[in-house]
């Protein structure tokens, strides 16, 4: 790791260890806010937590997927800029997914190998049907991917909001840029599509 991304994880560490203070990779100590929510790998319904963080990567790495493919046939064209824009959320969205996993020692799904082809295969399928049979594909999977969220905020809630805090804020903040990719999609001509 980075001196850079040492110190762009404190919150990692503070979830992984519980600790407030951690040593960073290059030597120093990383500070990090006052408050924590105090969510650690021993005081979590680890159960609802690896179900949340494994079905969040897989769905995270699928929508890559997706994007991959519709990139491989609308990269060059007037959509693609607003495609890698909506991708390249979605990296970011299975990077801290991927690090979540790691510090909760989440398992990945079995089923990655078919999310890779499934995925890739959705997304320039639908891209070949133009701009906007990608974008309602988009709608689509934008639409159950911010209701899946919703549910897990909703079971986080239910739970211990103070507790869970952080992931809490994760699951909001990808929940608002997946409405925003939906949003994209109906914006650029999706329900267009069969009309």
């Amino acid at each position: 790791m980075s001196c850079a991304g040492a110190a762009a994880a404190p919150s990692l560490w503070r979830l992984r260890l519980g600790a407030r203070r951690p040593l960073s990779a290059c030597g120093g100590r990383v500070a990090t806010r006052a408050h924590s929510s105090g969510m650690t790998l021993d005081n979590v319904n680890r159960a609802a937590v690896d179900r949340i963080i494994r079905v969040d990567h897989a769905g995270e790495y699928g929508a890559n997927r997706i994007y991959a493919g519709q990139m491989a046939v609308l990269g060059r064209t007037s959509v693609g800029p607003v495609i890698q824009k909506m991708w390249d959320q979605e990296k970011d969205h299975l990077k801290k997914f991927n690090e979540l996993m790691v510090a909760f020692r989440v398992r990945p799904t079995v089923l990655m190998p078919f999310w890779n082809v499934v995925g890739f295969a959705l997304g320039a399928g639908t891209a070949l049907l133009g701009k906007e049979g990608a974008m309602a594909c988009t709608v689509a999977v934008e639409e159950s991917i911010a209701h899946h969220y919703n549910n897990q905020i909703r079971t986080l809630m239910e739970e211990d909001p103070e507790k869970y805090q952080e992931l809490l804020q994760v699951i909001k903040k990808f929940r608002d840029e997946e409405l925003e990719h939906h949003d994209l999609g109906l914006e650029h001509d999706a329900k267009s599509v069969g009309t």
